[in-house]
């Protein structure tokens, strides 16, 4: 399940499903596609994109079109993340009156994950060998957890009370894969969201450091737990902090390619997608798409750098 919240990818479309949790006006692959990964189209798709064109691998099929269609033995991978998915319940944020665009969160994920394994095998035999040639990729889990309180301007010092939940979700999950027999698992750290335009603009500062620190810790208790499973940490927030720090290739760098003005182009009453924020030309020039994800220039970086140059531990080649 994908970077746009997480739950388990299967190593694979069309994209129905996997942005069914876009609202009508936060369309940012449909009025600026230039500005997020072309192919297939749509933000939701970030970090499943890259990946599988380094492998030569297919592109994952999103669940709810593989769902609709003809009941058929499912042997290239699919996709459950929805986009703006929380890892904790839409109905604690729905108490705390904490807008969200989805209900489906991480819990119905795994829900549809359990109801299509069948079509990947039937018997335990069956599945651990499917599961041993399998890459399960898990997040990054609970970034819209802190993304929605921003956006409804909840306190920062409250952000400590839902970090456990979404830290404790991640974990879960990562916990049921290996059971399940994952035997390549990869669990990404969160992305330096406090250098997001919407952090920025909104608390002036954030410290994803404390969940990924958190995070890394209770992988190594996992690994303890299951020593025949190879448990991957993906460092997003190293790989992208590189252009936060030398910014020669993102002049518009910490500003949004798509926003609504503000010190940082970010406003919350003019976000991208609706009739009142502006996008530039040359969406190449930022990391920032529209405050919450980043363009597909950034995104290819960020891939590359997981990839390739050390910021998965253990190394993702090797």
């Amino acid at each position: 399940m994908s970077g746009v919240s997480g739950c388990p990818e299967v190593y694979a479309g069309s994209l129905e499903g996997v942005c069914r949790g876009i609202p009508r006006d936060a369309s940012w692959g449909t009025r600026y596609p230039e500005c997020v990964c072309r192919m297939p189209r749509g933000v939701c798709w970030r970090f499943l994109v890259m990946p599988a064109q380094a492998f030569g691998l297919p592109y994952l099929s999103p669940y709810l079109a593989v769902a609709k269609g003809p009941h058929v033995r499912i042997r290239k991978g699919v996709n459950f993340a929805v986009a703006g998915a929380t890892a904790i319940n839409s109905s604690f944020f729905s108490a705390r009156k904490i807008a969200l665009w989805t209900n489906d969160s991480l819990s119905v994920q795994l829900g549809w994950f359990k109801n299509l394994k069948s079509s990947f095998c039937t018997t335990r035999q069956e599945c651990d060998e499917y599961f041993n040639k399998s890459l399960f990729l898990v997040g990054e889990i609970g970034e819209n957890d802190y993304n929605f309180p921003a956006l409804s301007s909840q306190s920062i010092n409250s952000y400590m009370l839902w970090y456990h939940l979404s830290l404790e979700q991640s974990l879960v999950l990562s916990a049921y894969m290996l059971t399940e027999g994952a035997v390549d698992l990869v669990v990404p750290g969160q992305l330096p969201v406090g250098c997001t335009s919407m952090f920025l603009t909104v608390f002036q500062s954030a410290n994803e450091s404390y969940h990924n620190n958190s995070l890394k810790q209770e992988l190594q208790n996992l690994r303890e737990q299951y020593p025949h499973a190879r448990i991957m940490y993906a460092d997003y927030c190293g790989a992208a902090m590189s252009i936060y720090l030398s910014p020669k290739h993102y002049r518009g760098t910490p500003r949004t390619c798509c926003g609504g003005g503000g010190p940082y182009n970010f406003n919350t009453t003019a976000v991208c997608g609706r009739t009142s924020a502006t996008a530039y030309q040359d969406p190449s020039a930022f990391a920032d798409w529209d405050g919450i994800h980043f363009t597909e220039s950034a995104y290819h970086h960020i891939a590359k750098g997981v990839i390739n140059s050390g910021f998965t531990s253990p190394p993702l080649l090797s």
